[in-house]
């Protein structure tokens, strides 16, 4: 699934070609994806788009009347392309734009989303989620008062959505190695000034992988079509049984809430 880095290059890829252009049409193919497009997308058109915007691994796409609600889901790919190139497979939403352009919506799996949000109004999916992990409103002070009580593994804590937003699964694995914390141990029994450390190296990873292009994953592509690059630069993630960047020590994977967690078991504590 694309990761936050991988959405706010998909953002950047696409923004300059749609803000402040105006919406002639809205197609949509198949309205089946993770939730039923709403009939409401419609609304969109002859609307110019104001902005562009990321929140967690949402994109939005303001207008004057409300703003369109993108996820990407596990295989979703955007593309702004001549409206009369051919259709692919799975090309589900169309936006078509006053330059001749489309944003289409591909998605194989169909666990992507294209969902609307009145004017002056935040949709349920939104309300509830934490701080951007590259703001002021995440920092050491907040993931440690957070954190006091709580008895599950450090890793689930920084991927719950709830208390910040973003840290996807292969950041959080990075991020840890880099700490020096031990994925498995419990939240609520690291000190400040290791959350101090955990925090700052979440916003570098997150930052440095958003710069490098996003993770190239299986099933994502940049809007452009170009895969990211900062795959090349893990650390851990992907590396279970190979050695350690570090110290050379093998490095463990253990399942951790599911996902595949890499560490290693010398250099984190």
């Amino acid at each position: 699934m694309p990761e936050l880095p991988e959405v706010e290059v998909s953002r950047l890829g696409i923004e300059p070609h749609i803000c402040e252009r105006r919406v002639e049409k809205v197609i949509v193919r198949n309205a089946k994806l993770r939730w039923a497009v709403p009939q409401e997308v419609e609304l969109m058109e002859g609307q110019k788009v104001l902005a562009v915007r990321r929140r967690a691994k949402y994109l939005l796409i303001d207008t004057p009347k409300g703003t369109a609600i993108l996820h990407l889901g596990m295989s979703g790919k955007l593309r702004v392309i001549d409206k009369n190139i051919p259709l692919e497979k799975h090309d589900h939403v169309d936006i078509e734009f006053d330059n001749g352009k489309v944003l289409r919506f591909n998605d194989p799996r169909r666990f992507g989303a294209f969902l609307w949000q009145d004017l002056d109004e935040q949709h349920e999916l939104l309300t509830k989620l934490g701080p951007e992990p590259l703001t002021d409103d995440f920092h050491q002070d907040l993931l440690f008062e957070m954190s006091r009580k709580k008895t599950g593994p450090v890793k689930n804590f920084i991927m719950d959505n709830h208390v910040v937003v973003g840290v996807g699964n292969i950041y959080a694995n990075e991020s840890l190695f880099k700490a020096g914390i031990d994925p498995r141990r419990p939240a609520g029994k690291i000190s400040r000034a290791r959350y101090q450390a955990l925090t700052a190296h979440i916003k570098q990873t997150l930052a440095f992988a958003i710069e490098q292009g996003g993770t190239t994953l299986k099933d994502f592509t940049q809007s452009d079509g170009n895969p990211g690059y900062f795959a090349q630069e893990l650390l851990v993630y992907g590396r279970g049984g190979q050695a350690c960047v570090t110290c050379g020590k093998k490095l463990k994977e253990v399942k951790i809430g599911q996902r595949a967690s890499v560490f290693c078991t010398s250099c984190q504590s």
